[in-house]
């Protein structure tokens, strides 16, 4: 078993070929992987909320190294779905896992092995050429004993199901501990090649793509409970306020926050609209850094009837 601490570091070696490829994050809802990408990359490219499935789209976030260029794909949960937005989420991560140089498996290191984690693995098992490695997510939640137990539980795993990770690697994108280390053990298995992005790039979603994110993380935050999956946001408009000075510029952003149910509206908006202002306000800071120049964030809220089980409207809300 292949474990690696802060100590150990891959070979050098003479001046190293150029690297460009892409790397996937595989594992259950809410096992870290959207938070990863965004410490890897040094910036927010894709949304993390605290409870699961929040990821929907196939967000790349790009590392931009001297000698490599790792792309990677950030895939929804993989989990048993319940409507056909689930059997959805579930293809995309199918179709990513065929077309990726290496797999990432995250695996918390807070909870024990479960159900949904062998279900993974299973199915990982089953592809045979792409080198997997086993991120354990989390490690500043947990003592070394527990650690290290996780270790083992999930080479054991591996041996199992018949094969063989290429590195176990424990991580805490929060604390910033073996981030770099991770990126130094997944760019050895990327194909020799030349940048596929420019330098600079730090993902390929569409900017109308990501504000919609940004939108729907703050509009999570609070009713998890209440709303976990029945939230999906659409900018309908991004036009420059005319007649502003040069120096003064303004970004008028037009978006609808879809619910399923017309009960769900008071709990979007809330009392007198003070929950519908909060998100605004909070996404409206995110909007600005990312774009970096001031916006006026125009939201309202609509109901699209059961949108999880309708084909039509899942074309229309962007699945």
């Amino acid at each position: 078993m292949s474990v690696r601490t802060p100590s150990s570091k891959p070979p050098a070696s003479s001046e190293p070929p150029h690297r460009a490829g892409f790397a996937c994050f595989v594992g259950r809802p809410n096992a870290g992987k959207s938070t990863l990408t965004n410490a890897l990359v040094g910036q927010k490219v894709a949304i993390t909320a605290n409870q699961p499935q929040t990821t929907r789209h196939t967000v790349r976030g790009i590392v931009h190294r001297p000698d490599a260029q790792l792309i990677l794909v950030d895939t929804p949960g993989l989990h048993k779905p319940r409507t056909l937005l689930g059997q959805r989420l579930n293809d995309i991560v199918r179709t990513t896992w065929a077309e990726v140089d290496v797999i990432g498996f995250c695996l918390p290191a807070n909870e024990k092995l479960g159900p949904g984690d062998r279900f993974i693995a299973k199915e990982l098992a089953s592809i045979k050429k792409t080198p997997k490695i086993a991120i354990v997510t989390k490690t500043d939640l947990v003592d070394s004993k527990t650690l290290a137990e996780q270790l083992i539980a999930i080479d054991q795993l591996g041996k199992e199901l018949g094969f063989e990770w290429a590195e176990i690697v424990p991580v805490s994108a929060v604390a910033g501990q073996q981030v770099d280390l991770l990126a130094d053990l997944l760019i050895p298995l990327l194909p020799e090649g030349p940048a596929l992005y420019p330098e600079g790039d730090l993902t390929d979603e569409p900017e109308q793509v990501m504000i919609a994110e940004l939108i729907r993380e703050a509009a999570l935050e609070g009713v998890r409970d209440e709303l976990p999956h029945s939230i999906a946001v659409v900018v309908e408009e991004m036009l420059p306020r005319e007649d502003r000075p040069a120096d003064k510029p303004l970004l008028d952003i037009h978006a609808f926050v879809y619910i399923e149910r017309p009960s769900q509206k008071g709990i979007i908006i809330g009392p007198k609209g003070a929950r519908l202002k909060q998100v605004g306000i909070k996404s409206r800071k995110q909007i600005e850094a990312l774009l970096g120049t001031p916006v006026f964030l125009d939201l309202h809220v609509k109901v699209a009837k059961d949108w999880q089980r309708d084909p039509r409207q899942l074309r229309k809300l962007g699945f």
